[in-house]
């Protein structure tokens, strides 16, 4: 080893140890990636309801803002920070549950006639599983997505992104805990954000 690699690899921190894949976590993947495509299944057919069971009553649902920064300054600086800065999304369940509830209403004005929209979920891995303090299985979860919306005739919008999720089993039930959202844009494109990511 070179003395350069020498002294880089004493300054570089330690290594979170990679989880183990082996035919434990396959079968695991397989449920995430399930849990994923019929949560996008219920969202796209605007079984709204239904989705809302999927969800934990303790959810954070988060989508910060990105900027463009200097190098050198993206992981203090390129997102907002969740509970101290401004995001597009900053939610729980009670609040989501409201934005279903106004969009069945059917009297929604920025979802008059309602937006088709069509999502694809991939890349997802199953990056840490614990138990926590009330003794229920928690699987963390990324996943890339895009999401395609039409509305009335001509408008079209993609949005394409990141998700870190946490996945909680609660009386045998998988529930979204936590949803980190990160849009691959700087300036938000579209005229406005009443879809679920």
């Amino acid at each position: 080893m070179s003395e350069i690699a020498e002294v880089q690899a004493e300054a570089a921190p330690a290594a979170v140890p990679a989880i183990v894949r082996d035919a434990k976590y396959y079968d695991l993947k397989r449920e995430m990636e399930e849990f994923l495509y019929d949560e996008a299944e219920l969202l796209d057919e605007r079984r709204f309801k239904e989705w809302l069971e999927t969800l934990a009553e303790d959810l954070v649902y988060f989508m910060p803002m990105t900027y463009n920064v200097k190098f050198g300054e993206h992981e203090k600086r390129e997102k907002t920070r969740y509970e101290k800065d401004m995001s597009w999304f900053n939610e729980g369940k009670w609040t989501l549950t409201k934005r279903a509830e106004q969009i069945l209403t059917g009297v929604h004005w920025a979802e008059e006639p309602l937006s088709r929209l069509c999502r694809l979920v991939t890349n997802v891995q199953v990056t840490d599983v614990r138990r926590n303090a009330a003794g229920e299985d928690e699987v963390s979860v990324r996943s890339r997505f895009v999401m395609y919306q039409n509305r009335c005739e001509y408008e079209e919008y993609y949005f394409v992104g990141k998700r870190n999720d946490v996945v909680r089993r609660v009386n045998g039930q998988w529930k979204l805990a936590r949803r980190e959202i990160s849009l691959g844009q700087t300036v938000l494109l579209a005229k406005n954000l009443t879809m679920f990511f």
